[in-house]
């Protein structure tokens, strides 16, 4: 039976067999195939510059799409979440809990179970914080800007603070072929042989980043929907909460 190949793999195939027949001793050309034709070209540049335009691709664009792992101080996060520069929403899934952030400008909304503000701090609070915590389940806690809840979580919802601390390789930088990820071809970039992290950017269109993996197995992250944008709005009043100064705690 002869096999069928569809498209690219097809063509490569074909070329490959005819290369192969051919006697040699006689120089050929177009024996094989250009990884970066019909491309946006950057496969062809050095992995510092490839680093260093899917940086710039990524601070132009308004928005994104992300959703993977983030590991910090011992937690792992797993995020999916859209970001602008007016702010950010999705959610966040740790140790079992899921919980939904939401950043309108310098304004942060969490939104989450009771279990989840029952037991912030690991343990268990008594009749009055399960009282709390079913006031605060499934509401839009606005979070004071003051309240350590603030710091640890605005990050995920600001896409330069995010995708700055993240789109950077650590160690000597190298290509690592060229690859395919959710359908689209990338030029991969890794840091230290891949220690130091590796980086999938993209081949078609602008050069944005399209998969991450962190140094020290610190997450994986995809990126996606560059540019698109989304509605963005604070809850409605009935559907929010305000604590004032600090959040209640266990």
């Amino acid at each position: 039976m002869i096999p069928i190949y569809r498209g690219r793999s097809r063509r490569a195939v074909l070329v490959g067999a005819v290369c192969a027949l051919l006697v040699t001793g006689t120089a050929l050309t177009g024996c094989s195939e250009d990884p970066n034709e019909g491309t946006n070209g950057v496969g062809r540049l050095s992995a510092d510059r490839i680093q260093s335009r899917a940086q710039k691709a990524a601070e132009s664009v308004g928005a994104v799409r992300l959703h993977g792992t983030v590991v910090t101080s011992g937690r792992t996060y797993t995020l999916d979440m859209r970001l602008k520069e007016q702010g950010g929403i999705g959610s966040v899934t740790t140790e079992g809990e899921t919980f939904r952030l939401l950043r309108v400008d310098d304004e942060l909304y969490l939104k989450a179970g009771a279990e989840f503000w029952g037991h912030e701090d690991g343990e268990k609070g008594g009749e009055a914080d399960a009282a709390a915590a079913g006031k605060l389940a499934e509401k839009y806690v606005k979070v004071p800007q003051g309240d350590p809840s603030y710091k640890k979580f605005v990050g995920f919802t600001d896409k330069d603070v995010l995708l700055g601390g993240l789109l950077t390789l650590h160690g000597e930088l190298a290509t690592d072929g060229h690859h395919e990820q959710s359908g689209v071809r990338t030029i991969r970039v890794t840091g230290d042989e891949g220690a130091g992290g590796t980086l999938d950017v993209s081949l078609e269109g602008e050069p944005y980043p399209v998969r991450l993996v962190r140094a020290g197995k610190a997450g994986t992250l995809t990126f996606s929907s560059w540019g698109a944008d989304f509605e963005l709005e604070e809850p409605a009043e009935d559907e929010t909460l305000d604590y004032g100064k600090q959040l209640p705690t266990s």
